[in-house]
Protein backbone atom coordinates (compact mmCIF):
# COMPACT_ATOMS: atom_id res chain seq x y z
CA UNK A 1 0.00 0.00 0.00
CA UNK A 2 1.56 3.03 -0.93
CA UNK A 3 2.23 5.55 2.35
CA UNK A 4 0.12 8.54 2.87
CA UNK A 5 1.49 11.92 2.55
CA UNK A 6 1.23 14.83 5.20
CA UNK A 7 1.97 18.44 4.74
CA UNK A 8 2.58 20.20 7.97
CA UNK A 9 2.32 24.52 7.02
CA UNK A 10 3.10 26.61 10.47
CA UNK A 11 5.77 29.49 10.52
CA UNK A 12 7.12 28.38 14.03
CA UNK A 13 10.29 26.36 13.00
CA UNK A 14 9.34 24.42 16.83
CA UNK A 15 6.07 23.64 15.72
CA UNK A 16 7.06 22.12 12.29
CA UNK A 17 9.61 19.94 14.21
CA UNK A 18 7.44 18.89 16.99
CA UNK A 19 4.83 17.49 14.25
CA UNK A 20 7.20 16.00 11.99
CA UNK A 21 8.75 14.01 14.92
CA UNK A 22 5.29 12.90 15.98
CA UNK A 23 4.45 11.68 12.52
CA UNK A 24 7.41 9.25 12.28
CA UNK A 25 5.86 6.79 14.85
CA UNK A 26 2.93 6.41 11.66
CA UNK A 27 4.77 5.87 8.92
CA UNK A 28 3.55 8.50 6.69
CA UNK A 29 5.48 10.71 4.40
CA UNK A 30 5.92 14.39 5.92
CA UNK A 31 6.75 17.57 4.00
CA UNK A 32 6.84 20.95 5.48
CA UNK A 33 5.78 24.50 4.88
CA UNK A 34 6.64 27.99 6.09
CA UNK A 35 3.89 29.66 4.93
CA UNK A 36 1.06 29.40 2.64
CA UNK A 37 2.55 30.18 -0.45
CA UNK A 38 5.09 27.72 -0.14
CA UNK A 39 2.19 25.47 0.93
CA UNK A 40 0.41 26.09 -2.08
CA UNK A 41 3.66 26.00 -4.23
CA UNK A 42 3.97 22.15 -2.54
CA UNK A 43 0.88 20.92 -3.46
CA UNK A 44 0.61 22.22 -7.13
CA UNK A 45 3.78 19.82 -7.40
CA UNK A 46 2.09 16.86 -5.97
CA UNK A 47 -0.80 15.65 -3.91
CA UNK A 48 -1.21 15.48 0.13
CA UNK A 49 -3.48 13.24 1.89
CA UNK A 50 -3.06 15.48 4.87
CA UNK A 51 -2.49 19.72 5.85
CA UNK A 52 -1.32 20.39 9.69
CA UNK A 53 -2.43 24.26 8.62
CA UNK A 54 -1.93 26.66 11.09
CA UNK A 55 -4.54 29.41 10.92
CA UNK A 56 -2.49 31.95 12.41
CA UNK A 57 0.71 33.04 10.06
CA UNK A 58 2.12 36.29 8.75
CA UNK A 59 1.33 36.33 4.40
CA UNK A 60 -1.47 34.20 3.67
CA UNK A 61 -3.68 33.66 6.34
CA UNK A 62 -4.01 30.28 7.25
CA UNK A 63 -8.57 30.36 6.02
CA UNK A 64 -7.26 31.98 2.42
CA UNK A 65 -5.19 28.85 2.08
CA UNK A 66 -7.88 26.76 3.40
CA UNK A 67 -10.10 28.12 0.88
CA UNK A 68 -7.23 27.44 -2.06
CA UNK A 69 -7.06 23.86 -0.87
CA UNK A 70 -10.87 23.62 -0.63
CA UNK A 71 -11.21 24.62 -4.56
CA UNK A 72 -7.85 23.11 -5.87
CA UNK A 73 -7.04 20.21 -4.39
CA UNK A 74 -10.14 18.80 -2.66
CA UNK A 75 -9.05 15.79 -1.65
CA UNK A 76 -6.57 16.46 0.27
CA UNK A 77 -7.93 16.80 4.45
CA UNK A 78 -7.07 19.47 6.20
CA UNK A 79 -6.24 19.45 10.36
CA UNK A 80 -6.62 23.19 11.82
CA UNK A 81 -3.81 24.55 14.16
CA UNK A 82 -5.34 26.70 15.98
CA UNK A 83 -4.83 28.57 19.69
CA UNK A 84 -7.68 29.26 21.87
CA UNK A 85 -7.71 32.28 20.52
CA UNK A 86 -8.93 31.43 17.18
CA UNK A 87 -11.55 29.08 17.95
CA UNK A 88 -14.20 31.28 17.40
CA UNK A 89 -13.14 30.80 13.27
CA UNK A 90 -14.20 26.68 14.14
CA UNK A 91 -17.54 27.64 11.85
CA UNK A 92 -15.91 29.22 9.06
CA UNK A 93 -13.10 26.58 8.57
CA UNK A 94 -15.73 23.98 8.96
CA UNK A 95 -17.65 25.67 6.30
CA UNK A 96 -14.64 24.61 3.73
CA UNK A 97 -14.49 21.42 4.98
CA UNK A 98 -12.12 21.25 7.78
CA UNK A 99 -13.72 19.44 10.95
CA UNK A 100 -10.08 18.44 12.95
CA UNK A 101 -8.31 20.96 14.89
CA UNK A 102 -5.13 20.40 17.21
CA UNK A 103 -4.43 23.39 19.52
CA UNK A 104 -1.12 24.77 20.67
CA UNK A 105 0.84 23.98 22.33
CA UNK A 106 0.66 20.45 20.54
CA UNK A 107 1.78 17.27 21.75
CA UNK A 108 2.95 14.45 19.83
CA UNK A 109 0.09 12.19 21.21
CA UNK A 110 -2.72 14.63 19.76
CA UNK A 111 -1.22 14.73 16.65
CA UNK A 112 -0.07 11.04 16.20
CA UNK A 113 -4.15 11.20 17.11
CA UNK A 114 -5.54 13.25 14.72
CA UNK A 115 -3.88 11.78 12.06
CA UNK A 116 -4.57 8.37 12.43
CA UNK A 117 -7.95 8.78 13.03
CA UNK A 118 -8.44 11.00 9.62
CA UNK A 119 -6.93 8.44 7.75
CA UNK A 120 -8.61 5.79 9.49
CA UNK A 121 -12.04 8.00 8.94
CA UNK A 122 -12.61 6.80 4.99
CA UNK A 123 -12.38 2.97 5.84
CA UNK A 124 -15.74 3.16 7.83
CA UNK A 125 -18.23 1.80 5.65
CA UNK A 126 -21.56 3.56 5.54
CA UNK A 127 -24.00 0.36 5.81
CA UNK A 128 -21.77 -0.48 8.54
CA UNK A 129 -22.19 2.27 10.89
CA UNK A 130 -23.49 0.95 14.56
CA UNK A 131 -21.19 3.01 17.48
CA UNK A 132 -21.47 6.42 18.65
CA UNK A 133 -18.00 6.81 17.13
CA UNK A 134 -18.10 5.78 14.06
CA UNK A 135 -21.22 7.64 12.99
CA UNK A 136 -19.18 10.57 14.89
CA UNK A 137 -16.18 9.68 12.57
CA UNK A 138 -18.63 9.22 9.35
CA UNK A 139 -20.39 12.69 10.15
CA UNK A 140 -16.63 14.50 10.30
CA UNK A 141 -16.30 12.68 6.34
CA UNK A 142 -18.77 14.25 5.41
CA UNK A 143 -17.68 17.32 6.11
CA UNK A 144 -14.52 17.07 5.04
CA UNK A 145 -16.39 16.34 1.59
CA UNK A 146 -18.54 19.31 2.66
CA UNK A 147 -21.55 17.05 2.23
CA UNK A 148 -23.33 18.81 5.24
CA UNK A 149 -26.98 17.55 5.17
CA UNK A 150 -25.58 13.65 4.87
CA UNK A 151 -23.36 14.99 7.86
CA UNK A 152 -26.27 16.47 9.85
CA UNK A 153 -28.12 13.22 9.61
CA UNK A 154 -25.34 11.30 10.77
CA UNK A 155 -24.52 13.19 13.84
CA UNK A 156 -28.11 12.58 14.35
CA UNK A 157 -27.83 9.02 14.82
CA UNK A 158 -24.75 9.39 17.08
CA UNK A 159 -26.67 11.38 18.95
CA UNK A 160 -29.43 8.68 18.98
CA UNK A 161 -27.32 5.73 20.14
CA UNK A 162 -25.69 7.52 22.94
CA UNK A 163 -27.31 11.17 23.85
CA UNK A 164 -24.78 11.49 27.56
CA UNK A 165 -21.70 12.83 25.34
CA UNK A 166 -20.65 16.22 24.51
CA UNK A 167 -19.17 16.39 21.13
CA UNK A 168 -22.09 15.60 18.85
CA UNK A 169 -24.12 17.96 20.21
CA UNK A 170 -21.00 20.45 19.41
CA UNK A 171 -20.72 19.40 16.18
CA UNK A 172 -24.89 19.68 15.52
CA UNK A 173 -24.91 23.07 16.59
CA UNK A 174 -21.78 24.11 13.86
CA UNK A 175 -24.13 22.34 11.23
CA UNK A 176 -27.33 23.98 12.30
CA UNK A 177 -24.98 27.20 12.03
CA UNK A 178 -23.80 26.38 8.69
CA UNK A 179 -27.19 26.34 7.97
CA UNK A 180 -28.34 29.57 9.27
CA UNK A 181 -30.10 28.70 12.31
CA UNK A 182 -28.76 30.03 14.88
CA UNK A 183 -31.22 29.61 17.78
CA UNK A 184 -31.38 25.42 16.97
CA UNK A 185 -27.22 25.91 17.46
CA UNK A 186 -27.17 27.77 20.17
CA UNK A 187 -29.80 24.61 21.90
CA UNK A 188 -27.01 22.61 20.93
CA UNK A 189 -24.16 24.21 22.77
CA UNK A 190 -26.26 24.67 25.80
CA UNK A 191 -26.55 20.87 26.03
CA UNK A 192 -22.86 20.33 24.81
CA UNK A 193 -22.06 22.31 28.10
CA UNK A 194 -24.39 21.02 30.33
CA UNK A 195 -22.81 17.43 29.48
CA UNK A 196 -19.58 18.76 29.82
CA UNK A 197 -19.14 21.94 31.37
CA UNK A 198 -15.62 22.55 30.80
CA UNK A 199 -15.41 21.99 26.39
CA UNK A 200 -14.28 25.47 25.95
CA UNK A 201 -15.12 24.79 21.99
CA UNK A 202 -18.99 24.71 22.56
CA UNK A 203 -18.45 27.55 24.94
CA UNK A 204 -16.82 29.42 22.41
CA UNK A 205 -19.60 28.94 19.98
CA UNK A 206 -22.36 29.51 22.29
CA UNK A 207 -20.38 32.97 22.96
CA UNK A 208 -19.74 33.79 19.59
CA UNK A 209 -22.99 32.65 17.99
CA UNK A 210 -24.74 35.47 20.11
CA UNK A 211 -25.77 34.10 23.53
CA UNK A 212 -24.41 36.46 26.08
CA UNK A 213 -26.95 36.03 28.61
CA UNK A 214 -26.01 32.51 29.35
CA UNK A 215 -21.97 32.71 28.73
CA UNK A 216 -22.84 35.66 31.89
CA UNK A 217 -24.32 33.10 33.96
CA UNK A 218 -21.59 29.98 33.30
CA UNK A 219 -18.89 32.80 34.37
CA UNK A 220 -15.91 33.10 32.84
CA UNK A 221 -13.79 30.97 30.59
CA UNK A 222 -11.00 28.67 31.62
CA UNK A 223 -7.41 30.98 31.53
CA UNK A 224 -5.59 30.58 28.27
Amino acid sequence: MERKSVLVVDDEKNIRLTMSRALEGIDVDVTTAINGEEALAAMSKRPFDVVLLDLRMPGMDGIDVLRRVARDFPASRVIIITAYGSVDRAVEAMKLGAVDFVEKPVTPGEVRSRVTELLDRDRIQVEKARTYEEHLQLAKRFINERRFDSASSVVDKAIAVDSTKAEAFNLKGVLLEIQGDIPGAQKMYRVALKLEPGMRQARVNLDRSGDFHFHAQAGPAEPD
